[in-house]
């Protein structure tokens, strides 16, 4: 029944997590672009820096954009926050229920590191929170004014973290961390930095103040560091899915290359937003990620005679040994309700037809079994691999 509870949560988390991570952002993506594509108004207008029109779903819309703030405050005033708040919950609560309530299948992987439950628990709330002080710190120290040195500073300091996660918890686990870490640093800036900005310049106007503008900056600053977090952390909420990278022997390498490569993207569209096409982003970054394509491809065998020499009765009590505990139509291993994905390993003809895959998960990058929680050997990937390049013959 435990097993049971926990694949609802992680179903009804998910689910959630996805809904309010669409809308937080679909909102960011749409204010980056609004904010890109405002123009001064044709005609001068009173504390209006810009404007724009637009047609969607049948109808057209002005947007206004005030140089500093409306002479009187509307009676509603719709704030974008919740989406950020729930989508950072929703994936804080998938990480509970699935890595620190299967922290010695998920999270800790003993051939990596030696880790009490607690303790892994303990290095992975650490680094969500020394995540976000010493990025907040680096936002209000001098870096921040210089783009280039900021960005640089930044990415060393991820690309570091990301090569101690992984040296640490579990190959998936790593890469879930680090979009767990710049996940947090985003809705942190939405929940300590820019509502509450905007919270200060609402009261000014209330009191009948002039607000403080250089407080919206600082907000408009941060949501645009989150526009360019956007798609290295959907990137890894992705790449769970595909042990061709986290499960690589330079996962970390693979990581950082991956999220410039995003970053380099987003930053094309910024400045298509802004009128500004270079026709030499997109390109620079497509060649980033087939090479590393090229870097990451499967070793091919090598020594065709020892290949040869592999037959299914070799690789069919591994099968049943090390895979078959959850991959079977009624799994033994404890908490386990139904194979996961639903891939099972019952007949020769199953494994046969899902060998590819088998060799990407527990030769190519050992990533299966999880943890090593079957104490799958050295020798017996070898076997597997070999016995699969030979053709997977029954």
């Amino acid at each position: 029944m435990e097993g049971y509870i926990a694949d609802w949560l992680n179903l009804l988390f998910r689910w959630f997590h996805l809904i309010t991570g669409a809308a937080w952002i679909g909102t960011s993506f749409y204010f980056n672009w609004l904010n890109h594509n405002i123009r001064p108004p044709k005609s001068e207008r009173k504390g209006i820096s810009g404007e724009l029109f637009a047609v969607h779903g049948g109808h057209f819309y002005q947007v206004s954009k005030y140089a500093g703030a409306p002479e009187k405050l509307p009676e509603t005033l719709h704030w974008f926050k919740w989406e950020a708040y729930f989508t950072w919950i929703t994936g804080i609560s998938l990480l509970v229920v699935v890595y620190y309530w299967n922290a010695s299948l998920y999270l800790i992987d003993p051939s990596i590191r030696e880790l009490e439950t607690w303790q892994a628990i303990a290095i992975s709330l650490g680094s969500l929170g020394g995540g976000w002080v010493v990025y907040d710190q680096l936002c209000k120290s001098s870096l921040a004014k210089n783009t280039t040195v900021f960005a640089t500073v930044g990415f060393v300091l991820l690309t570091a973290a990301a090569f101690g996660l992984t040296n640490v918890f579990s190959p998936r686990a790593a890469y879930i961390h680090m979009g767990a870490m710049m996940g947090t640093m985003m809705a942190a800036n939405v929940f300590f930095v820019i509502i509450p900005n905007q919270r200060k310049m609402v009261d000014a106007m209330i009191a009948g103040e002039e607000p403080d503008t250089s407080l919206g900056d600082a907000g408009s600053l941060r949501s645009f560091h989150n526009n360019y977090f956007t798609l290295p952390v959907l990137f890894i909420m992705v790449s769970n899915h595909f042990p061709m990278t986290y499960g690589h022997a330079l996962n970390w390498a693979i990581l950082a290359g991956i999220s410039v490569a995003g970053a380099i993207i987003r930053h094309h569209f910024n400045l298509k937003s802004k009128g500004h096409l270079n026709v030499w982003i997109l390109p620079i970054a497509s060649v980033m990620i087939l090479a590393l394509a090229f870097v990451m491809r499967p070793s091919t065998p090598t020594n065709t005679d020892v290949v040869a020499s592999i037959s299914y009765a070799d690789v069919e009590p591994i099968i049943k040994a090390r895979c078959q505990t959850c991959h079977a139509s009624q799994p033994t291993f404890t908490g386990m309700t139904a194979p996961p994905l639903g891939v099972v390993y019952d007949t020769p003809e199953q494994v046969q037809a899902l060998s590819a895959k088998i060799k990407l998960m527990a030769v190519d990058s050992a990533t299966m079994p999880p943890a090593n929680i079957t104490k799958i050997t050295e020798e017996e990937r070898a076997i597997l691999g070999q016995w699969i390049d030979s053709g997977s013959p029954l």
